[in-house]
């Protein structure tokens, strides 16, 4: 039987999937959210989410995508690996992501484009859909990629974009993208997601296990673990959840009823020693 069934949970609660039902909104990730919201709505264009590894960017490309999903004028599209050697790779694979089909055989850079501006126009003009790309690991397109997004930006009406474009990046997308200056003018929102704060970390650890199936008023962590939690993984969303599925485990093989100092300060020693 699995740890978190002996805990009465439901669901493994700290996971480092990607799962928007287990997508804690801090203050910045909610903010990011609404503002995302508005500027896809508003069809404003490009727009660009920046963090350092694992503060949570993937997660909330993914809570987007559920809370649009629903909605019937918004056709969304992710691209989760944006890794092209070539314009014509990169071209292609947009092609495929929005299952468009293309009559040549052999299709040229140029054809790509046209069927690709067609769909634009027809989705957005004469259907009045909303076309959503996020484009995630947003650092790892090529200056061809970038440049091939900026004319697909040129698109529009007098009213509004075309494509609505959401990068989700590492921290170094940002000196990429400001050396191009015809596409850093049109960013719409620029946001940069932090790590949480203490009281942050707590609340995320309690919604994971309240999201998970856990509904005892006894408490998991004591405070001083949690704190432990804080101060090792600098309030990384995904640091701490991976701290925290260990300390599960640890609660069970151990047997105790609490997940307390001691515990944490075992785990960090054994990653400390692990990672020397």
């Amino acid at each position: 039987m699995s740890y978190y069934k002996i805990l009465g949970l439901n669901k493994e609660p700290f996971s480092t999937s990607p799962d928007p039902d287990f997508f804690y909104e801090s203050q910045e990730h909610h903010a990011a959210l609404m503002r995302l919201m508005i500027e896809v709505t508003l069809r404003r264009g490009l727009n660009l989410i920046l963090g350092d590894v694992g503060t949570g960017k993937t997660t909330l490309s993914r809570k987007l995508f559920q809370m649009f999903k629903a909605r019937e004028n918004i056709i969304f599209h992710m691209i989760l690996d944006p890794t092209y050697e070539t314009e014509e790779l990169f071209l292609d694979s947009l092609v495929r992501t929005f299952k468009i089909e293309v009559t040549s055989a052999t299709p040229t850079v140029l054809d790509y484009k046209e069927v690709l501006k067609k769909y634009l126009y027809r989705k957005g003009i004469e259907e009045n859909k909303i076309v959503v790309l996020l484009i995630d690991e947003a650092q790892k397109l090529n200056p061809l990629s970038l440049e091939t997004l900026r004319i697909f930006l040129n698109y529009e009406t007098n009213e509004y974009k075309l494509l609505q474009l959401v990068l989700l990046g590492q921290l170094e997308l940002l000196p990429k993208v400001q050396q191009m200056k015809n596409l850093w003018d049109r960013i719409s929102l620029k946001y940069v997601l932090n790590p949480l704060d203490e009281q942050e970390t707590k609340e995320l650890i309690d919604f994971r296990l309240r999201q998970g199936g856990y509904d005892s008023a006894l408490p998991v962590f004591s405070d001083e673990a949690i704190s432990a939690i804080y101060r090792y993984t600098q309030g990384y969303p995904r640091r701490i959840a991976m701290l925290c599925h260990n300390a599960l485990k640890a609660l069970v093989m151990e047997n105790k009823n609490v997940i307390d100092l001691e515990i944490i300060q075992d785990l960090i020693a054994m990653d400390v020693k692990v990672a020397a």
